[in-house]
């Protein structure tokens, strides 16, 4: 049974960092295709970045250069390290992963229970 848990949010000032960690059970990391999204109040699910089976990354628009996503295949988790944070980027961020889809859609198969980020002006 796949499983994701996420952990590492919490509350920072603009400008503050946080760093999200991802820890994925029962199937090997480097054969799904990987990702964060975030929801935040009112607003619709939104890709944040993409990590395709091959290591490559994709970001949105809005955290390039300020947000590093990361995998590491051994132990089969998941980071997002995120730097000069924006109230902006206040949401519940999410772990996914699918087998088969990597795109920015929100039809991944699997999701994590998501983790508050909440960043203060």
């Amino acid at each position: 049974q796949v499983q994701l848990v996420e952990s590492g949010g919490g509350s920072v000032q603009a400008g503050g960092s946080l760093r999200l960690s991802c820890a994925a059970s029962g199937y090997s990391g480097s054969m799904f295709c990987m990702g964060w999204f975030r929801q935040a109040p009112g607003k619709e699910r939104e890709g944040v970045v993409i990590i395709n089976r091959a290591g490559s990354t994709v970001y949105r628009d809005s955290v390039k250069g300020r947000f590093t996503a990361s995998k590491d295949n051994a132990k089969n988790t998941l980071y997002l390290q995120m730097n000069s944070l924006k109230p902006e980027d206040t949401a519940i961020y999410y772990c996914v992963a699918d087998p088969r889809w990597c795109g920015w859609s929100v039809v991944y198969n699997y999701w994590g229970q998501g983790t508050q980020v909440t960043v203060s002006s």
